[in-house]
């Protein structure tokens, strides 16, 4: 099959460039890098897990949103793949002749744009954003280390990544503030079987903090 597409002209320098700083940096850095690169995604789990255990005792407006989060990071991911499906761009690692990573590069077909760990970090980070803001600060700054761990293993172009975060980012927002709709059935679900998991909350709607 020929390659579908090249996206090293954008920046495929960067890419070469960062992947040079990786191949000199420290061995525990790398390693370090590459455990994050792999197994990070379960750290976002347990963001959304924080989240919907702090929204207990919140107003039913911030449990909606917690609770749509999965959701949203489920609907930004299906966004993702069809536009992997659409470009068809060769991962960095296959196309730039020389490329030395710490990650196993992935099998031909397995595209590279957009990101698929940077749209679920930045949806995740985007849901838990307008739920709580602090919260949602974290787990943007673990985002953009993953983001530029991908990077940095050698599996992805910085433009994918850049692409990811904003597909994340942008599918996010709508269906974030759209959850926030639900608190009636929050707050109506609350007074039945399923209090204990959704909490009591305060008398009001809550809000973002």
């Amino acid at each position: 099959m020929p390659l579908a597409y090249d996206g090293s002209g954008i920046d495929g320098g960067l890419y070469t460039t960062v992947t040079g700083w990786a191949q000199d940096a420290p061995h525990w850095f790398d390693r370090l890098v590459e455990v994050w690169s792999d197994v990070g995604l379960v750290v976002f789990a347990l963001f959304m897990l924080y989240g919907w255990w702090r929204a207990r005792a919140a107003g039913p407006v911030v449990m909606a949103r917690v609770l749509a989060t999965p959701l949203i990071v489920v609907a930004a991911y299906l966004v993702n793949v069809a536009l992997k499906s659409l470009v068809e761009e060769v991962r960095p690692c296959r196309q730039i002749a020389g490329s030395v990573t710490l990650e196993s590069c992935p099998p031909p077909g397995d595209w590279s744009f957009p990101s698929n760990h940077s749209v679920i970090a930045f949806a995740t980070a985007t849901g838990l954003w307008f739920a709580w803001r602090t919260l949602g600060w974290v787990c943007g700054v673990a985002a953009l280390l993953m983001a530029a761990s991908r990077v940095w293993v050698g599996v992805h172009y910085p433009h994918d990544v850049l692409a990811g975060a904003l597909v994340g980012i942008l599918v996010a927002i709508p269906l974030a503030l759209a959850a926030g709709r639900a608190a009636p059935l929050v707050d109506r679900a609350r007074s039945g079987p399923l209090g204990p998991f959704l909490g009591t909350g305060p008398a009001v709607a809550g809000r973002a903090h």
